[in-house]
């Protein structure tokens, strides 16, 4: 074989190489089963207080952890199916346009029981330079 030969069969053999792996890589990546999107955040005329916007996502099946914020929740939900187990008040359904609210220092927890994604628009009043989520133990 010629020398041009093989240097035609190198290169067309690393592109095709090339092209395989480029092809395996289109595939969707995989998504978190709970992400969150941080929509904005603003002091507060209170001092030491601040209000944060943020959109959740969980994927079918997708629980976060028992957990509490150090304020107050205000729960909007945008679409999907959601069980909230807030501790004092029990289990709470809610559906696309359910709003709910989670009391400050209150350890609760949420799981998706739809066959879709679910979301929620949460809105946080809470204490500033604080950790926002505190998982139970």
């Amino acid at each position: 074989m010629k020398v041009g030969s093989t240097i035609f069969l190198a290169v067309g053999a690393g592109f095709a190489a090339l092209t395989a792996a480029c092809g395996s890589s289109t595939a969707p990546p995989e998504r978190e089963p709970v992400s969150r999107h941080d929509l904005q955040r603003h002091d507060l005329s209170t001092p030491d207080r601040e209000t944060l916007q943020t959109r959740v996502d969980f994927q079918p099946g997708a629980q976060a952890a028992r957990h509490k914020h150090p304020g107050e929740e205000i729960i909007y939900v945008l679409k999907g199916t959601l069980i909230y187990d807030i501790d004092g008040q029990g289990s709470k359904t809610v559906t696309a346009g359910d709003v709910l609210f989670v009391p400050a220092e209150t350890f609760h927890s949420v799981r998706n029981v739809g066959d879709d994604e679910g979301s929620e628009l949460a809105t946080y009043v809470v204490d500033k330079d604080k950790p926002l989520l505190v998982l139970a133990k």
